[in-house]
């Protein structure tokens, strides 16, 4: 078991300025929603430095200091696949946004509203775990015959 196993690796990066975090509206394929930027790890490239580079490829900005914050993941028992993304959080950064980013229009918004908008389901569901104590566990089984989002499970740390 675990030999024939799809892994692939991605990161988000929650940039913190006190009260607001800096979100995306992505709105150009199925995976609409405000989301935090982030995206595929390159091989060989450490999570971290690929958390860094994909913020700066997405927003301009460039981030220092990122926390390990925890995993979320997509498993999908059926197809062997396992999809695992680490999160991060940080409040230290410069430089200036994007005027045309790639993956959607960046924006400051405040923490509290930003559950209210809409977000992929992983987002969402891992959204206030950020801003707690501690590191998260998020794992997502695929349910193949809805091609949708099945059972969730949440562990906290």
């Amino acid at each position: 078991m675990g030999e024939n196993i799809n892994y692939k690796f991605w990161t988000i990066c929650m940039i913190r300025d006190q009260s607001k975090v800096l979100l995306l509206n992505r709105q150009h394929d199925e995976l609409k929603g405000y989301i935090p930027p982030g995206g595929k790890v390159e091989f060989p490239e450490s999570f971290v430095d690929g958390a860094m580079r994909e913020v700066k490829e997405e927003t301009g900005l460039e981030v220092r200091n990122l926390v390990y914050k925890g995993l979320y993941e997509f498993v999908n028992p059926e197809k062997s696949d396992r999809y695992m993304i680490f999160n991060y959080i940080t409040d230290d950064f410069s430089g200036k946004l994007l005027k045309n980013p790639p993956e959607g229009e960046p924006m400051w918004v405040n923490i509290d509203e930003a559950v209210h908008l809409p977000m992929q389901i992983a987002t969402k569901i891992s959204f206030p775990y950020f801003f707690k104590e501690g590191t998260f566990e998020i794992q997502i089984y695929w349910d193949n015959e809805k091609d949708q989002e099945g059972e969730v499970i949440v562990k906290r740390t």
